[in-house]
């Protein structure tokens, strides 16, 4: 006979938010399209803990997960100081070359990321994604040209960016 655990009061607790009023979070994942696809993946584990080893300035956490075993499909979550930060650690190296090679040959995976701002923009882009994730389920579809190009157009932050794309709209396609 299966006994009930004694009742008790869940432990609810939030978080106070104030000391980071520009708070960015990504989620980001990468997903197996095609057998080739798995060599990629399983590279990608080494170069993006290296990566974050380094602390990115304005990096506060970092935390994987697996999103599906068929097909293969792992993620990452990401809290930033700022878009500021983010943007420029997307446009340094060793980030600028994994985004320049991929967009030049996904190998076999497709790329995504959504992210969500303390100041309440979202944006999100889908690269060679077979099948859709997030917010593809329920968003129409447009291609990522022109004011829908950076991450930074599509949170409609303005201003300039201090680096610019690691890929031209041109190179992008």
């Amino acid at each position: 006979m299966n006994q009930e655990p004694p009742k008790r009061r869940v432990n609810r607790r939030t978080v106070d938010l104030s000391g980071y009023p520009d708070l960015v979070m990504i989620i980001l994942g990468m997903r197996v399209n095609a057998w080739t696809g798995i060599k990629t993946l399983l590279g990608f584990g080494p170069k993006i803990s290296r990566s974050v080893a380094g602390q990115p300035d304005g990096l506060l956490r970092h935390e994987n997960f697996l999103i599906s075993l068929f097909p293969p499909h792992a993620g990452m979550r990401q809290y930033w100081r700022d878009f500021q930060s983010l943007e420029a650690w997307t446009r340094s190296q060793p980030h600028r070359d994994w985004w320049q090679t991929f967009l030049r040959n996904s190998r076999g995976t497709g790329f995504w990321h959504e992210t969500y701002s303390m100041h309440g923009g979202i944006e999100a882009i889908y690269d060679d994604m077979t099948a859709p994730v997030g917010m593809m389920h329920f968003a129409p579809m447009e291609p990522a040209h022109g004011p829908m190009f950076t991450a930074r157009q599509r949170l409609r932050l303005g201003g300039e960016a201090k680096e610019p794309p690691p890929v031209s709209e041109e190179e992008a396609g």
